[in-house]
């Protein structure tokens, strides 16, 4: 099966294009993607400049969208907050746009999208079924997935994949994590009683292969480990892992004033379950939290 690829060299989608049988990519450097990628085809695309070319789509049969501005980079400026919302609903809609004027389709859509969806729940059991929550990163997601949906109308399969934190030794929100606790100045944020739903990211390229292969999936999809912890809880397997301690707590108002409504990012309680996954029989690889980072830091 040929596979169209945004965000290719990305954390997510550098590890999904070994997976592929065939691969094409669409960049906004696409030299760069054909030199980490050289049995991939490469196409340049700036989503704000329009519709992706539509030689691009020859032959393929699935698309995976993961395009999109990082959330967790600093400060929530109101020129960030467009950048991040046009890079994934502005984004998205131009590639849909791509696919619906085509005489033949892609056969399924897997597109990205993020648990922001459901807001800040505290204790809160989520599942797909939830209702949506509020705040910025839920208003994105919603008119996102809006987006890809719109490819159900000539018969495309619409996976929207909602990820948790990706754990990685390659990079990521990890790689943030570990520095305090490395120099033994790690700790939870403020009580750590928030929730955090993660998902190793072997999982995750587990769950966007399913998600291409397997015809009953659609809708909404939540991409993440099926034990989730809080951030108490979380920071003791950290430490645990990297041998050092975790006690120092890091006081939710200087987070709130190094980094805004940004913050909320990181001190929001999402306790997120994977039950469309389950539903589908998908076996997780790294269901707990202590077995994840183990298997993480071996890799660095």
């Amino acid at each position: 099966m040929k596979t169209l690829v945004t965000g290719a060299t990305g954390l997510i989608g550098s590890a999904l294009l070994p997976r592929l049988e065939r691969a094409v990519i669409l960049s906004r450097e696409p030299d760069a993607a054909r030199q980490k990628f050289p049995g991939a085809e490469a196409f340049g695309w700036a989503p704000e400049a329009g519709p992706p070319p539509g030689s691009a789509f020859e032959e393929v049969e699935a698309v995976v969208h993961l395009a999109g501005e990082p959330i967790a980079g600093g400060r929530w400026s109101e020129e960030r907050k467009r950048r991040i919302r046009d890079s994934r609903v502005l984004g998205t809609r131009r590639l849909v746009e791509a696919m619906l004027a085509l005489p033949r389709p892609p056969r399924v859509l897997v597109c990205a999208s993020a648990i922001g969806v459901y807001g800040d729940r505290g204790e809160e059991e989520l599942d797909e079924a939830s209702a949506p929550g509020s705040g910025f990163l839920a208003e994105v997601c919603l008119e996102w997935e809006a987006e890809a949906q719109k490819a159900a109308g000539r018969g495309i399969r619409v996976v929207c994949i909602r990820n948790g934190i990706v754990l990685s030794a390659q990079g990521g929100a990890l790689s943030r994590m570990v520095k305090p606790f490395r120099w033994g100045l790690g700790g939870p944020i403020g009580g750590g009683r928030q929730w955090m739903s993660w998902i190793h990211l072997e999982d995750e390229v587990g769950i966007l292969l399913r998600a291409l292969g397997d015809a009953g999936l659609s809708g909404p999809v939540n991409a993440v480990a099926p034990q989730p912890v809080t951030n108490a809880e979380f920071s003791r397997a950290l430490g645990s892992a990297l041998g050092r301690p975790a006690f120092l707590s890091l006081p939710r108002f200087a987070l709130r004033a190094a980094f805004g409504e940004m913050s909320q990012v990181l001190t929001g309680s999402q306790r997120v379950l994977p039950r469309a996954m389950l539903h589908a029989g998908y076996a997780f690889r790294f269901p707990r939290i202590d077995e994840a980072l183990l298997d993480l830091f071996k890799r660095v």
